[in-house]
């Protein structure tokens, strides 16, 4: 239970059973079982930190209207161009949060244009469909008088 407890505070408290373990046997070289290390640390009420939080970017407003579902939920098509699909996500990094906005062709599932940003604002996707990083040109369309429905 010594080895146990210095090691959990050598980590500052974030190892849990799995890593406890990891270090008796492999760092320490002592046989013991993965199970007993966990018994043992919840009997004496030893736990390894959770990292990881769940963060919420999406706050809606009960009064708005939702936006009309264009496409009826149904995301395959016969030929290129008829619909694009976009979609932001976030990425934590050590600087603070980015979000990465992305259009996609849903017939050749090929990423049209894509922009990164510190913010998330309605402005990303209209970056990332006719930005600097945009890779899908008007040239490229099959029919240059046609302008694909979004579906978000």
């Amino acid at each position: 239970m010594k080895h146990i407890e210095q090691i959990h505070a050598d980590s500052r408290g974030t190892y849990g059973s799995p890593r406890v373990h990891a270090e008796l046997t492999l760092g320490l070289g002592l046989p013991v079982n993965r199970k007993r290390i966990a018994r043992l640390m919840r009997e004496a009420g030893i736990q390894g930190l959770y990292r990881r939080r769940r963060s919420w970017t999406t706050v809606r407003d009960p009064a708005a209207e939702p936006a009309p579902d264009l496409v009826n939920r149904h995301f395959t098509v016969d030929v290129p161009d008829r619909l694009w699909i976009t979609d932001i996500t976030e990425h934590p990094t050590e600087e603070g949060k980015v979000y990465c906005a992305a259009v996609m062709d849903a017939y050749s599932r090929l990423i049209i244009g894509w922009s990164i940003s510190r913010h998330m604002r309605r402005t990303r996707h209209r970056r990332a469909r006719h930005g600097r990083h945009a890779t899908h040109t008007r040239e490229r369309h099959h029919d240059p008088t046609f302008r694909p429905r979004f579906a978000r």
